[in-house]
């Protein structure tokens, strides 16, 4: 028996299914895209996108990949996804890659904003600290 079918590019790159009120959260662009479907409806969008992954951790109910991605752009992005997970699912999302960014107009029907509050997961520029 091999791997199950994945029809989300994300559910490829986590290694299990998305709920089917998934979220995924872009902390770069400040969005929040809910729902598997709609999660599907963003990837659609980036036709001839190549990706591959380099290492998956499971721990617990967590996914961690390591993963890289050209946009046909021939320029890697190196990125990093963690999967919260809920009875074998992926619930909750957050990506990783690059430096802030706004995102692009077409997404706007597409996206939520992300709450970031200053002194939740992502500091504010104000909220750090020297170290």
């Amino acid at each position: 028996m091999g791997e199950p079918a994945y029809s989300t590019r994300l559910e490829r790159i986590l290694g299990v299914q998305l709920s089917e009120d998934a979220v995924r959260q872009w902390p770069q662009s400040g969005e929040l895209i809910r729902g598997r479907s709609r999660i599907a409806d963003v990837e659609s969008h980036f036709v001839g996108l190549r990706l591959g992954v380099g290492r998956r951790h499971a721990l617990g109910n967590t996914v961690v990949v390591e993963w890289s991605t050209d946009y046909g752009e021939a320029q890697i992005y190196r990125n990093v996804s963690i999967a919260e997970l809920e009875n074998g699912m992926a619930v909750r999302v957050t990506d990783y890659w690059g430096g802030p960014f706004t995102p692009p107009a077409w997404r706007k029907t597409l996206a939520e904003g992300l709450e970031m509050p200053a002194d939740g997961t992502w500091p504010a520029a104000d909220a750090l600290t020297q170290d």
